[in-house]
């Protein structure tokens, strides 16, 4: 059996301490086929040192949660993985590159379609109105550029005031009526490979599709246009890439780039006709 480390979060954050451990096990017995066994360590604990992950023959940064509320120490801990040319799954330079969603203004100037984004130092109640009075749009979504699980996300009407809204830079898109009426799609890749598809929707007045939010999810065959969108976005990224999840959704007819989840996403495995075997061979080949 080969071991690799999984970077989990930290120790010190109680908003996880109940939630990885089931999702390692899911993991774990996947990759257990192919041989592989997995020990979790916590990713803050390499932010200045990294010498004791240099053993592993592969690092998954696929648990890194709550990176977001500490952007500061997980771009120095990048720094410091990236010197030490740790064989992570996904290259450290990608974790730095995928973790401000301002990666999404990148992928746009290489041709993939997104929403049409307002991106904004700051934000209040003076933004936005003018926003609503460049976009015309009749809602409004505003998050944080560093984020995750739609954390201190809002939808707002022309003339609401803010409430608890992003600290530092922002986006704000137009809220797109297809989130609630299609879902957004998820597409996973492991290896370069499409592996499957999952449909996301949101409860009846919600506009969140996070599970912590009641979000209703449907594995499902992705459209030809879908899988045509999410292999442009993995053409225009240029770094080997173990894991992918391409998060889509429409905007009137045509598909556009949500998320391109690169870090720590969740691969809904249990959504997967083969539970997992094609994220677990991925590791092997890469394994060699």
């Amino acid at each position: 059996m080969t071991q690799i480390a999984v970077l989990t979060p930290d120790p010190a954050d109680p908003s996880y301490a109940g939630q990885w451990p089931g999702v390692l096990e899911r993991l774990s017995q996947a990759l257990a086929k192919e041989g592989v066994t997995v020990r979790p360590t916590p990713w803050t604990d390499y932010v200045e040192d990294a010498n004791r992950l240099a053993d592993f023959p592969l690092i998954l940064p696929v648990m890194a949660w709550g990176y977001h509320r500490d952007h500061e120490r997980w771009m120095a801990a990048c720094r410091t993985w990236i010197k030490a040319g740790l064989p992570l799954a996904n290259p450290a330079s990608v974790l730095s590159w995928n973790s401000d969603k301002v990666y999404l203004a990148r992928l746009a100037d290489k041709g993939v379609p997104i929403p049409a984004t307002i991106w904004s130092a700051a934000v209040d109640d003076a933004v936005m109105a003018a926003a609503f009075a460049e976009t015309g749009a009749s809602q409004l979504v505003v998050k944080p550029t560093v984020s995750g699980g739609a954390w201190r996300t809002l939808r707002l009407a022309p003339g609401e005031a803010l409430s608890d809204p992003p600290a530092g830079r922002a986006m704000i898109q137009p809220y797109l009526p297809a989130i609630e009426t299609e879902g957004e799609t998820s597409l996973l890749f492991f290896g370069g490979r499409f592996s499957h598809a999952v449909r996301k929707r949101p409860v009846n007045g919600d506009f969140r599709i996070q599970v912590q939010f009641g979000g209703l999810y449907e594995p499902i065959q992705p459209p030809a246009e879908a899988l045509v969108l999410a292999e442009r976005v993995l053409s225009a990224i240029d770094e080997p890439l173990l894991y992918a999840r391409i998060d889509m959704t429409r905007d009137g007819e045509c598909w556009v780039l949500m998320e391109a989840e690169l870090i720590e996403p969740d691969f809904y495995l249990a959504y997967a006709p083969d539970g997992g075997a094609a994220f677990a061979r991925a590791v092997r080949e890469r394994l060699g």
